[in-house]
């Protein structure tokens, strides 16, 4: 089971016209608490930072799944809604979950968790996808 944790950090940016922006980007880190996402987004940030930086939010995310295989640079969210029977009311109820696919546009984002959800045995629709503003993933391994 995965605890998956957003992570802002802030930082000063060169951007491709030499100019020099503070930026704050989310991150997803994979963690068992907050105090362990800290200290990944810390390790994991300084190769790639010169200068300082801080952590500027951090906050849990509530994933059901993560399509991560295969290729692509950006991340999507989807909504997924298992549709279920409420025996009780004896209507249809639907319970949403939150799931991430990793891919180079919507159209494979889609495919991917289509094929994600090959042999899932309820029923589902996607009510919404749409890309994220997450630069990278670190998994705990």
């Amino acid at each position: 089971m995965h605890n998956w944790f957003i992570c802002k950090v802030s930082y000063e940016k060169t951007l491709e016209s030499s100019k020099v922006r503070k930026v704050t980007e989310p991150y997803l880190v994979d963690a068992l608490s907050f105090t362990e996402a800290e200290a990944r987004i810390i390790e994991e940030m300084k190769p790639f930072i010169s200068g300082e930086f801080t952590i500027a939010d951090i906050s849990r995310y509530p994933l059901a799944e993560t399509f991560f295989d295969g290729s692509g640079d950006r991340y999507f969210k989807a909504t997924v809604a298992y549709i279920g029977l409420d025996e009780q009311a004896g209507s249809e109820k639907k319970t949403k979950a939150l799931m991430l696919i990793k891919a180079s546009d919507l159209q494979v984002a889609k495919d991917r968790l289509t094929e994600g959800m090959k042999g899932t045995l309820a029923d589902w629709e996607l009510p919404k996808i749409e890309e994220t503003q997450i630069m990278d993933v670190f998994i705990y391994s």
